[in-house]
């Protein structure tokens, strides 16, 4: 089969002919991708940032947003059979350590991570997961344009969902940075909160988007937008910032546009988090990690996307110009989300 394949970090990965996956144990999956994101994750996987937390080997398949259909099963399996429609956890967890007994898929002491690890992920025809990732789809539903999803939908969705409490009417929410998962969240607040949306984003054209799918107010980010935030919630900043950027600077302003008693929810990385400890003492403020999802949170979003109050932006590749959606997606060309279709 074709797959996307990471040789050496600071290179570009190559398309290359390896074997299918086989199923390895009786939980196993073989998923036929019907469509793979391209997350800037795997800008910093190329890119060796990665490499220390994860320690996998080269070559290997990235990919780690996707959706396809069911090609073959283990004998355990149960919950799906051959010719389904899936959308596919991003990382499969083992159901029997105290983290997965509370929920948290992500803490699983024995999970592995398709795509950012030694097993590959779905930028190929096709891809080895377990019945634990399978969320099963309506028929009818298009892989590639639910794909996303999988990581961009939940990660958005999953800092949402932690922060509905604090975000009743008469409350703002301000989200930095509208891509590939600002966008989801900018539906998903607007789908399951009665919190004011304001949206920070240098591309005019993100800010249109925005707009179009639920942000009641915009700002760009234009060295001025702390201050034009400020003013747009009475000096006081967002009740919640969710801050998608979170590297060259973005990740203090999303603190300075935190109000006293919020919370700065840090979803993107590449940047540096440093405040005084007066500003935690003083303003009672709360920086949240955020790191995918959980199952729950994924079969939540399907439903709101199957009912269509969520809807993902993308913009399709064949899965031989992998090269150009990674490319596009670092230059900024891409709004909302790439996709790779085999």
């Amino acid at each position: 089969m074709k797959a996307v394949r990471v040789h050496e970090y600071h290179s570009d990965p190559t398309i290359d002919d390896i074997p299918e996956p086989t199923l390895q144990g009786p939980l196993d999956v073989i998923i036929k991708i019907g469509g793979a994101g391209v997350c800037r994750t795997d800008l910093h996987i190329i890119n060796g940032d990665w490499a220390e937390a994860q320690n996998p080997s080269l070559p290997y398949v990235i990919g780690h947003e996707n959706a396809g259909w069911v090609e073959a099963i283990g004998d355990g399996v149960t919950n799906v059979a051959v010719g389904d429609t899936v959308i596919l956890h991003p990382q499969p967890s083992c159901g029997l350590c105290l983290a997965c007994r509370r929920g948290r898929d992500m803490q699983c002491e024995n999970a592995f991570f398709p795509g950012l690890s030694n097993n590959d992920g779905g930028m190929a025809e096709y891809l080895r997961t377990t019945a634990r990732a399978c969320i099963k789809l309506d028929p009818s539903t298009n892989p590639a344009d639910v794909a996303a999803l999988a990581d961009a939908g939940i990660t958005a969705y999953h800092a949402v969902r932690k922060a509905v409490p604090d975000l009743f009417p008469g409350t703002t929410a301000v989200v930095q940075g509208v891509g590939g998962l600002g966008h989801i969240a900018v539906q998903a607040l607007a789908a399951i909160t009665g919190t004011r949306i304001v949206v920070v984003d240098r591309n005019p054209d993100a800010l249109a988007l925005a707009k179009q799918i639920g942000a009641d107010e915009t700002v760009l980010a234009d060295g001025t937008h702390i201050e034009a935030v400020k003013d747009l919630t009475n000096g006081r900043g967002g009740d919640v910032v969710f801050d998608f950027v979170a590297e060259q600077g973005a990740e203090l302003d999303a603190w300075q546009m935190t109000a006293p008693a919020g919370s700065q929810y840090i979803l993107g990385y590449g940047g540096e988090f440093k405040a005084p400890t007066l500003d935690f003492v003083g303003g009672e403020k709360n920086v949240i990690g955020n790191i995918v999802g959980t199952y729950a949170d994924l079969t939540e979003l399907m439903v709101l996307a199957q009912a269509g109050k969520v809807t993902l932006h993308t913009k399709q590749y064949p899965l031989e110009a992998a090269l150009d959606a990674l490319h596009d997606l670092d230059a900024g060309r891409v709004r909302g989300r790439a996709i790779l279709v085999p």
